[in-house]
């Protein structure tokens, strides 16, 4: 029996990223962070310097889509959990612990392997492909979004 694959939409998407996510939320629990915890984490510790907090909140609000009263809450949990701490010489910014360092470098090694069996033998023109037209639709509806406010 052969069946077709489906073309890109809404559904397919979502269903790749709730799958996705399911295995990454996975890995995480053993490091005690949510999903949100770990985006906003990894601002942080990507980051060449302490990184303002409001500008956090911002870039994790954008990617996640989600209102900025939460995502300040993020932070703050990941404050309280000591996995990133106000720069003290600018309390405006936070920066990276060596516990926050810790969890974001074990998750991350620990999903790569993942990953790459995920993503093994998808031709690259493939992966390539799908890359620039979910770029494109993330756009587009980013400027829906926009004209919806």
């Amino acid at each position: 029996m052969t069946t077709t694959a489906p073309t890109v939409n809404g559904r397919v998407v979502a269903l790749a990223h709730y799958a996705s996510r399911a295995v990454l939320e996975r890995v995480l629990t053993g490091y005690g962070l949510t999903f949100q915890q770990s985006v906003a984490l990894r601002v942080v510790a990507v980051a060449d310097e302490p990184v303002n907090r409001d500008g956090l909140v911002d870039q994790v609000v954008g990617f996640l889509k989600v209102e900025q009263a939460d995502i300040r809450a993020v932070v703050e949990e990941l404050v309280s959990a000591k996995l990133v701490e106000t720069d003290p010489a600018r309390p405006s910014r936070v920066r990276i612990t060596d516990a926050g360092r810790e969890a974001f470098t074990g998750s991350a090694a620990e999903v790569a392997p993942v990953s790459a069996r995920i993503y093994a033998g998808i031709p690259a023109e493939d992966l390539a492909a799908a890359g620039r037209v979910l770029t494109l639709v993330t756009e587009r509806a980013n400027a829906e979004l926009a004209a919806l406010k």
